[in-house]
């Protein structure tokens, strides 16, 4: 079995070293694009050049690096005879779940208060919380927007969940397809978008959805940069439409220095963190599923590239 390493990681013996030690009978290429065929039977990947797929054509299938599959599916010549397996979870949900849980708790306990009045030396009690008054919806009930929404009700926050089609989730509300959104929206004060990047959700945050969430509304985006109209989020907040954004996925990453996001007290960003890949639990998985597939056995995480997820 051959198997081909394709992510630009200045050392992809991180990546490599794992895989032999799951598949010790595997031999195990790193991708140089000046190199000749390897006849791949597998390849791991995260947002490979175009000739790998004009170079390694036999290949049986391919793992991404990742849960996000955007970019990949963008590419002209992917395969479309073979499985394209994205990554489920392996550890990131549970990151994802306690990055927005973190900022929601923040926000509505004013922490950010506290910390202002502790730089002024201040004792001072604010207005406790009143649950009720928080809201929050979940654009995507994906794995990762089930485990976040899941979280927050679990914290006896109202919670809701809107997706393309309806979803049972003990302790959320669910909202399904384009009849409710408008009602998903009008209940919504924090909305935590968790959704895949498809032509159909691409600019989906924009001014028109922004203003239909309830009064003083939070976003927190840590699906993808290109579901957030970035000047419709900068307008909402001077309208006073939005007064908090939590941002840690942007159009163009590194967010270039000259971006207005940086210069606006409301928005917090973080360098797309919210969920790392492990490697170790990457490696686990996309191994079991390889051996799986080698003995003619179905595997779960296979997209459908027409959907784009």
């Amino acid at each position: 079995m051959k198997i081909l390493f394709v992510a630009a990681d200045p050392k992809p013996e991180r990546w490599t070293s794992l895989i032999q030690q799951h598949l010790p009978d595997a031999e195990i290429q790193v991708w140089q694009p000046d190199n000749p065929s390897c006849a791949a039977d597998y390849a791991i990947v995260w947002h490979p050049p175009a000739t790998l797929f004009d170079k390694e054509p036999q290949l049986k299938a391919v793992f991404n690096l990742g849960a996000g599959v955007d970019a990949l599916v963008r590419i002209p010549n992917l395969p479309r005879d073979i499985p394209i397996v994205r990554l489920e979870d392996a550890g990131m949900a549970v990151q994802m779940a306690e990055y927005v849980a973190y900022h929601v708790i923040g926000i509505s306990r004013d922490m950010d208060a506290y910390r202002e009045q502790q730089a002024a030396g201040q004792w001072k009690l604010r207005r406790p919380i009143e649950r009720s008054e928080w809201p929050i919806g979940v654009l995507g009930l994906g794995h990762i927007g089930q485990r976040v929404a899941k979280t927050l009700a679990t914290l006896d926050y109202p919670v809701m969940g809107w997706s393309r089609s309806a979803h049972g989730i003990d302790g959320v509300r669910s909202f399904a397809g384009e009849v409710e959104l408008d009602d998903f929206l009008a209940e919504t004060r924090v909305l935590v978008n968790t959704l895949p990047l498809t032509d159909s959700t691409r600019d989906l945050i924009d001014h028109s959805l922004l203003s239909r969430l309830r009064p003083d509304a939070v976003i927190i985006n840590v699906g993808r940069g290109e579901h957030l109209v970035d000047e419709d989020l900068c307008r909402a907040i001077e309208e006073g439409k939005v007064t908090r954004a939590v941002l840690d996925v942007f159009r163009e990453e590194p967010l270039p220095s000259s971006h207005p996001f940086w210069q606006m007290p409301q928005v917090t960003i973080t360098p797309h963190v919210s969920a790392r890949t492990l490697r170790e639990a990457t490696i686990a998985q996309i191994a079991d599923k390889i051996l799986a597939l080698e003995k003619g056995q179905p595997i779960s995480g296979v997209i459908d590239i027409q959907r784009g997820y």
